[in-house]
């Protein structure tokens, strides 16, 4: 199938690591020329080689999206290099695990800055190209803890709901401009944050962190973690000419796990 995605500019955000280099990596195949944004320079660097063998203009971006600074220097250049873009893809790390009780005043609003803000800032910059051109993709990478609360994960449960209720309403906003806005649910898939979750419950278990990992994987129907190649699959199409009429949905990639019914 030919996703339409030649010549198309694309800012991945986390594009160095995990699920954000899988989209990156699909992206790239599919003939977009891809921006990566992180922190991690080694990282970086070998994900944008990866990238330029597909799509040799694609470029990374060493930048720390929670220091507004550096963030407004990120978007100068962006828009230098590629005169605006057409595809969106708001990702960053998961927060740190604590009770709904908590009253960390501090933390709570750098999560709030870091998960909700940030990215909204982002995307305001770039829309107004988007419906200016009557093209354009906003994907946000999110977790199936939107529809079903993860226990422990208090921030992720209340600041991902935000920001799928944020892009919900945007969807409906800019749809008639050709911009879409869609939400990727991600499940149990092999990443460094799934590591990292699996060694906090195999601590506070006392077990073996294989057991906790085999545990999870078997509460998944299709018995196993997903990769993010599978889940970049899934955002290309989205991204996609082919995708044209889908916007404003929260799409599960968690192979089955998700209980909810919408």
């Amino acid at each position: 199938m030919n996703l339409g995605l030649e010549g198309k500019r694309a800012l991945v955000l986390g594009g160095n690591k995990g699920l954000g280099r899988g989209v990156a990596g699909a992206l790239a195949e599919n003939g977009a020329v891809v921006a990566i944004a992180g922190r991690d320079e080694a990282a970086l660097n070998a994900t944008a080689g990866a990238l330029r063998v597909h799509s040799p203009r694609s470029f990374a971006l060493n930048a720390d999206l929670a220091d507004p600074v550096a963030l407004a220097a990120m978007l100068d250049r962006v828009d230098g290099a590629m005169g605006g873009i057409d595809i969106l893809l708001l990702n960053g790390g998961g927060p740190p695990p604590f009770p709904a009780a908590s009253l960390n005043i501090v933390q709570w609003r750098t999560q709030f800055e870091t998960m909700f803000l940030s990215g909204v800032r982002i995307a305001a910059h770039f829309l107004p190209g988007m419906r200016e051109r009557h093209w354009g993709r906003i994907l946000v990478v999110s977790s199936t803890s939107v529809r079903e609360p993860i226990a422990g994960l208090t921030a992720s449960n209340a600041l991902r709901a935000a920001v799928a209720g944020w892009a919900k309403s945007l969807a409906g906003e800019v749809a008639a401009d050709g911009v879409t806005v869609n939400l990727l649910l991600a499940g149990r898939l092999a990443t460094a944050r799934t590591d990292v979750l699996d060694r906090m419950d195999a601590e506070a278990r006392g077990v073996d962190v294989a057991v906790i990992a085999a545990e999870s994987q078997a509460d998944v129907p299709v018995g196993r973690y997903g990769t993010a190649d599978e889940f970049g699959a899934v955002a290309a199409f989205l991204a996609s000419e082919r995708a044209s009429y889908v916007t404003g949905a929260a799409i599960p990639v968690d192979g089955g796990l998700s209980h909810a019914i919408i």
